[in-house]
């Protein structure tokens, strides 16, 4: 995970998770990148004994290091946030020796490289708002003539950086394309505007393919087209509508398919526009108004699959 020190209390999802673990009487071990290392072919990491508290003054308390071989564990939780850089990527390589010994990764690491935040949406095209996906600026740009007012987003983006909104006559659609493409050798995503935004873009969370019955919609600022809580917007928890629930069943086989068994829809109006897979967040939000047990579904989705594989 990120560092535990530097986390919020109020909020924090991995913390939401480390309780309900900490609950059924699991040992804890904590690691952050800088600590998984390989020698002689083998993924080992220096692990600290971790507590957790329900304290926001005194939450965690961490013991001495120890080298441990990785597969040692029965599981592993990679809440690492994006962006999804190479680092990301090795790290994957290095968990992934573990899960060849059976440990659990949570999600599966193979999943994690192949299945990109944005792109991944796009295997379900009639759940999606008219998109395209291009590095070359004449493309898009024809995109944009075509609908008029248009998201234009980087594909490994996390918070709602770096996206732009561009209506109809922006005379700033040429430098924004220039820059988000670096004049064209990197691969972003336009996607159609939804006005649909001013009532929230939904997180979705879903639990080995089955969604929380609620969801937290992100409302934008005013005069904002972002609805991520990281870009300033307000959290309202509401029921998942008919079609959520649509949209989720659409997408459910797939990531039970790929291992992944904690994962984040954003869904704005009726249209999938992300599949979060990477470090899902909004549990505790949700938990807090609504009072499902998300975290402890979680836990008991491990349970059963750790059950499974014999651990």
């Amino acid at each position: 995970m990120d560092p535990i020190a530097g986390i919020n209390f109020k909020k924090d999802t991995t913390l939401g998770l480390l309780w309900a673990a900490r609950d059924r009487g699991w040992s804890l071990f904590y690691m952050e990148q800088r600590d998984l290392f390989i020698d002689a072919g083998v993924s080992r990491a220096m692990m600290r004994p971790l507590q957790v508290f329900d304290d926001p003054n005194n939450f965690y308390a961490l013991d001495e290091p120890a080298n441990r071989e990785l597969a040692e564990l029965d599981v592993i939780l990679m809440r690492k946030d994006p962006p999804f850089d190479m680092e990301f990527f090795y790290t994957t390589h290095l968990l992934e020796e573990a899960e060849s010994k059976g440990t659990l990764i949570v999600n599966r690491c193979e999943s994690l490289r192949n299945c990109n935040e944005k792109l991944f949406a796009t295997h379900f095209p009639h759940c999606c708002p008219p998109l395209l996906v291009s590095r070359d600026p004449e493309r898009l740009r024809g995109f944009h003539g075509l609908h008029g007012d248009v998201i234009f987003k980087p594909l490994d983006g996390m918070g709602g950086s770096n996206i732009f909104r561009v209506k109809p006559d922006d005379p700033n659609l040429s430098v924004i394309l220039e820059s988000l493409t670096q004049h064209g050798s990197e691969t972003i995503m336009a996607q159609k505007y939804l006005p649909e935004i001013s009532d929230g873009d939904k997180r979705i969370l879903m639990i080995n393919g089955t969604p929380v019955p609620w969801c937290l919609a992100r409302i934008p600022l005013a005069g904002e087209t972002r609805g991520n809580l990281a870009a300033g917007g307000n959290g309202r928890v509401q029921p998942l509508s008919e079609r959520d629930q649509w949209i989720a069943e659409q997408v459910g086989p797939a990531l039970r398919e790929r291992g992944l068994f904690f994962v984040g829809l954003d869904v704005i109006g009726d249209y999938l526009t992300e599949i979060n897979v990477t470090s899902p967040t909004c549990l505790r939000e949700i938990e807090r108004e609504a009072s499902p047990d998300i975290a402890g579904s979680l836990m008991s989705c491990i349970e059963t699959e750790l059950g499974s594989l014999g651990r």
